[in-house]
């Protein structure tokens, strides 16, 4: 299933507090969905990785009690005591089984040793597939039969339209509205240690922020992404310089247009962004403007893009001459 389905159904999960487990592979984003949820929920997020514990760090250190004279629990710190929040249980199924049995009593009963998970507290759970190539352990049958399961899979527009709401390079977006195989390049027998996934263009993000000098880039760019992937994309990235002025074109609605493919959706991307960073109305009719001359696909996408971030254009005049023009895509 995609992240926008997945976070409406999780959502819904957590507020019935239901148990729920994401599978998918590694690096597309499942601990960020949950993450997310929560903010947006404005709730408690405790992410727990169960695969670096011990069974004592969940149930806790057992102690004599001089009153009752018997051994009791002191549940672990890092354990939720009050309000509402979601309990992320990360890497469950990579956790030896001695692990895995003491979450399934926090799972089954919310509650572990003399440890209980308030009731405002709805628990999530995520792993990796048994088949890619991660340390994982066969889950036990009445231990998945707590949960309601969901498989995540990678979408590129999806992905686009996190990437704008979080300010990823223009470069990046462009590339892989242009290449969108390279957004997921796992593959489970492949023995390379550097591929593309949603987790590892966010490197490439912060790498470009930084001030690693041209020399060094491409080396750099292979470490995350994996060396044909980054050669790739530092080509995509000379077309740059080939874009039309894209002030130019918001402040005026005219501007020059390109037959190129690589150049059209890098030339998209910026109008976009653009327009999410300045919500000027001005801009946005000339930039409707200047998309009834732009190839069919690329102005569609263009609307697409600004719409799912939340830009309203019915009331615009260019608009309806531009579903006129282009309703016959929008079917």
């Amino acid at each position: 299933m995609r992240a926008t389905e997945l976070i409406e159904i999780i959502n819904s999960l957590v507020e019935q507090r239901v148990p729920t487990f994401l599978w998918g592979a590694p690096g597309i984003g499942k601990s960020s969905i949950v993450k997310q949820i929560a903010k947006e929920r404005g709730v408690g997020f405790i992410d727990l990785r169960l695969a670096l514990m011990d069974p004592t760090d969940l149930k806790g250190i057992p102690f004599y009690d001089k009153e009752s004279h018997t051994a009791l629990w002191a549940p672990p710190a890092f354990l939720p005591r009050e309000g509402e929040g979601i309990l992320f249980l990360d890497e469950l199924n990579s956790a030896p089984p001695s692990v895995q049995a003491s979450a399934y009593q926090l799972i089954l009963d919310r509650k572990v040793g003399e440890y209980e998970l308030p009731d405002g507290w709805a628990i999530v759970a995520a792993g990796n597939r048994e088949g890619d190539r991660g340390v994982t352990y066969r889950m036990p049958t009445p231990l998945a039969n707590r949960f309601v399961h969901f498989e995540m899979e990678v979408s590129t527009e999806d992905w686009r339209f996190w990437a704008y709401k979080n300010g990823v390079n223009e470069a990046i977006i462009s590339y892989i509205s242009y290449k969108n195989e390279h957004l997921f390049t796992f593959e489970a027998k492949s023995e390379a240690k550097s591929f593309a996934t949603p987790r590892s263009w966010e490197f490439v993000n912060s790498i470009l922020n930084g001030n690693i000098s041209k020399e060094l880039l491409l080396d750099t760019l292979s470490g995350a992404v994996g060396r044909e992937v980054a050669v790739s994309f530092l080509s995509f990235i000379k077309v740059m310089h080939k874009l039309p002025n894209i002030e130019n074109i918001l402040s005026t609605g005219s501007g020059e247009y390109s037959d190129e493919i690589d150049v059209l959706y890098a030339l998209s991307t910026g109008l976009v962004s653009a327009c999410l960073r300045d919500k000027n109305e001005e801009y946005l009719e000339n930039l409707l403007i200047y998309t009834l001359g732009l190839k069919g696909e690329f102005a569609v996408m263009i609307v697409q893009d600004l719409q799912r971030n939340g830009i309203t254009m019915e009331h615009s005049k260019a608009f309806k001459e531009w579903v006129q023009k282009f309703a016959y895509l929008l079917a």
